[in-house]
């Protein structure tokens, strides 16, 4: 297999994470085709040496993702848990811990938008933006908490929290682009807050990528093919291309990794320069 091919299938031979414990929240994924984010991520951190918590609200979808990092030979559980409920997250948090003594990695793979109900503010429901928010920033506040307190103990740890292109750039709806930049917010907050603990902390913000989620959910709210909705991303990005969910964990690898040892606070696009439109 040649290195080209290997580093789009996110392959490399360094072992960046070698023995480190990696918590990956959103490791299942929507149906349809393509690799989502989280999926991606979390085979990634395996296939450098991570032993993976694979975490998603379902548990079928959860071990699909521990069962092709197993089927490579890696170390992987699939657990289940809500985001929005903090004992689920505590009993994730706490069996990464227990099964393996540590907490090195947090990778909060989190997000919903249409999904979840979000529309024009003139539009969505008080519901439907709770909903978003429960998810988007409250889930992730509470799975840094509570990583954090192990992470304080071991005076060690990296979080990487996913948020979004839509924090900082265009985007139609309300509860989405509010949540997402408030976990750039809280990114930054955390990283100069737990600096003198030796933890970092760091945002990818992902653009146009095409995940099951985010292709798939357009298709059926729009009435149009998959075909159809990929072109109209594609256009939309200078590459003329979206991402995929290796692009997102390929970053989320290096900020897991001690190669990023002196990046904290940063908040960093994956948007093949989409951004540079603001459209």
């Amino acid at each position: 297999m040649s290195t080209s091919t290997n580093q789009a299938a996110g392959w490399t031979a360094s072992k960046r994470l070698d023995g480190k414990v990696a918590v990956v929240i959103g490791a299942g994924q929507s149906p349809g085709e393509g690799l989502g984010n989280g999926r991606a991520a979390a085979i990634r951190f395996a296939r450098e040496g991570a032993r993976v918590l694979a975490v998603n609200r379902s548990i079928e979808s959860a071990e699909e993702t521990a069962a092709m990092i197993r089927s490579e030979g890696g170390d992987a559980i699939a657990f289940k848990a809500d985001i929005q409920k903090e004992a689920d997250i505590v009993a994730a948090i706490s069996e990464a811990h227990r099964h393996w003594g540590s907490l090195d990695v947090l990778h909060n793979n989190v997000g919903v938008s249409l999904g979840g109900g979000d529309a024009d503010l003139m539009d969505i429901t008080e519901e439907q933006f709770d909903n978003i928010y429960r998810s988007n920033l409250r889930g992730t506040a509470f799975t840094c908490k509570h990583a954090l307190v192990i992470m304080r103990q071991q005076r060690s740890g990296a979080i990487v929290n996913v948020s979004s292109a839509a924090a900082v750039g265009l985007y139609p709806y309300a509860a989405y682009k509010a949540t997402k930049a408030g976990v750039n917010a809280l990114t930054e907050q955390l990283a100069l807050q737990n600096a003198k603990f030796n933890i970092r902390v760091n945002a990818i913000l992902p653009g146009l990528i095409d995940t099951p989620m985010a292709v798939e959910t357009r298709s059926r709210r729009f009435s149009k093919s998959r075909d159809e909705i990929n072109a109209e991303r594609n256009a939309k990005v200078p590459l003329l291309r979206q991402g995929t969910g290796w692009d997102v964990a390929n970053l989320a690898l290096f900020l897991a990794s001690d190669e990023a040892s002196f990046i904290t606070g940063e908040c960093i696009l994956v948007d093949g320069g989409r951004i540079l439109n603001r459209t």
